[in-house]
């Protein structure tokens, strides 16, 4: 359980979202999802898509307020605006 723990801490995500075999596992399970209608599945995926491609395009390295955090901030703000909007508001 302990090495698990020791696993779990050490992972870095930049470098796992940035592996090819977890890139291809999220394209097929997108694809399936969108062949499947799962919405939760699809919205999940964008989500976590996009507060990654956020960051990553925020460059986040101090907790300063600079442009950086209000880009950070606006961006995940407008992620849970589109969230909102397909989970609660659109209905099907």
């Amino acid at each position: 359980m302990k090495e698990a723990v020791e696993f779990i801490a050490s992972i870095d995500i930049a470098k796992l979202a940035a592996d090819p075999r977890v890139l291809v596992a999220t394209a097929v399970l997108a694809v399936v999802a969108v062949l499947m209608r799962w919405k939760y599945v699809i919205l999940l995926i964008f989500g976590l898509c996009a507060i990654m491609a956020v960051a990553r395009y925020a460059h986040l390295r101090n907790a300063e307020l600079d442009t950086d955090m209000f880009i950070f901030v606006g961006g995940t703000l407008a992620v849970g605006f589109v969230l909102i909007y397909f989970l609660f508001i659109r209905g099907d």
